[in-house]
């Protein structure tokens, strides 16, 4: 069978939620379910981070600068299509943290076509056939700029440049034909879960169901979930950390499958409203080692085994701490509330919204 290999690049101004959305990405187009997502770094900062290659301080002109992007963002996007052909899933999902067609935001369209052509005498047309899909995320400069910076607090950017980039971006990518814009109609969740649905819609996937519940259950039969559900194990540690800023709550999470490791920082900000704006970024294993530094001493750190799979229409996860001998969570993703409990699970009560089966409750109090 022939692999499918969907190629997604995510653009915007700066403070859009494209780094949050890669997270959700990864988290909703899981390795166990057939899928493996592929993705590729925004390159400019690379450069400019790791190797000290700056348009500006005097280093080189933005024109030279461009030359490193592209000649960089050619490299990697061939190393992508050559890891998709040797990894063993059949379907594919790369995503781009922006693409070539994002460094004409910062030249003249002229000045553009001569960089591609220095490159086997590339033209747009073709640089834009090489990419499926565009999701354009509106920065939050433009219509939620009380969240411009809530993501990043070392973000330089004025809302003015923001906003500007945003458009400057918009007009680059304006030529290719299945470019999908994500503003800020609602608030930062939602505007995550209708990016998420495009990707789906972009797959020809059916949208699954947003129906989370929550569910105290008896302790399941593990080797009972393995074998009739084929539920797939995976070990996850949740690190609360010490506050810095007023008002943000901070979290890193280890995931853990066979040998395969991810990481993760989040960040939940409650606004003046009570409103929740969550930000989450995949870290590296040496960053993760770091921000344990920064570990919370009066909160325990959340371990637990989470069992995924399927049953009827409905995602199943079931939850199982080290610190209960009796007692697991179900989580169960559907769009009817009247969806049957897997069998084989007994149900104590229904936990949905209820604080004291949080992770932040649980890491205080380690009982369910």
């Amino acid at each position: 069978m022939a692999k499918k290999i969907t190629r997604i690049v995510l653009t915007g101004g700066p403070a859009g939620g494209k780094t949050t959305l890669i997270s959700r990405i990864m988290h909703e187009f899981k390795q166990e379910n057939g899928w493996r997502v592929i993705t590729i770094p925004e390159t400019a900062t690379e450069l400019i981070s790791g190797f000290g290659i700056k348009p500006f301080g005097g280093c080189l002109s933005m024109l030279a600068f461009q030359d490193f992007v592209i000649a960089d963002q050619l490299h990697k996007e061939k190393l992508a299509l050559d890891a998709a052909q040797l990894v063993p899933e059949e379907n594919i999902l790369i995503i781009y943290d922006r693409a070539i067609l994002d460094d004409k935001a910062y030249i003249s369209d002229e000045e553009f076509r001569e960089v591609l052509a220095r490159f086997d005498g590339r033209t747009e047309e073709q640089v834009l056939a090489g990419y499926d899909a565009v999701l354009h995320l509106v920065t939050c400069a433009k219509g939620a700029e009380y969240a411009y910076n809530l993501g990043n607090e070392a973000r330089t950017e004025s809302l003015e440049y923001a906003r500007e980039m945003d458009d400057r971006t918009l007009r680059a990518w304006s030529g290719h034909p299945n470019r999908h814009l994500i503003d800020n109609s609602s608030d930062f969740e939602q505007k995550m879960n209708r990016a998420v649905r495009e990707i789906y819609r972009i797959l020809g996937e059916p949208v699954p169901m947003v129906e989370k519940r929550k569910f105290l259950i008896e302790m399941p039969d593990v080797h009972m979930l393995m074998e009739r559900y084929r539920a797939v194990p995976m070990e996850m540690m949740q690190t609360y950390l010490v506050e810095t800023r007023q008002g943000v709550e901070r979290r890193i999470r280890q995931q853990r499958r066979d040998d395969s490791y991810l990481y993760f920082y989040t960040e939940k900000h409650t606004l003046e409203d009570g409103t929740k704006w969550v930000t989450e970024k995949p870290i590296s294993g040496k960053q993760y080692v770091a921000y344990l530094m920064e570990a919370d001493s009066s909160m325990h750190q959340v371990r637990k085994t989470k069992y995924r799979f399927v049953s009827g229409d409905c995602s199943c996860e079931i939850d199982i701490y080290p610190f209960s001998s009796d007692r697991a969570v179900l989580f169960q993703y559907t769009g009817s509330r009247q969806a049957e409990v897997p069998e084989g699970i007994r149900v104590v009560r229904e936990v949905t919204g209820e604080a004291e089966y949080k992770n932040r409750f649980l890491a205080m109090v380690q009982k369910l």
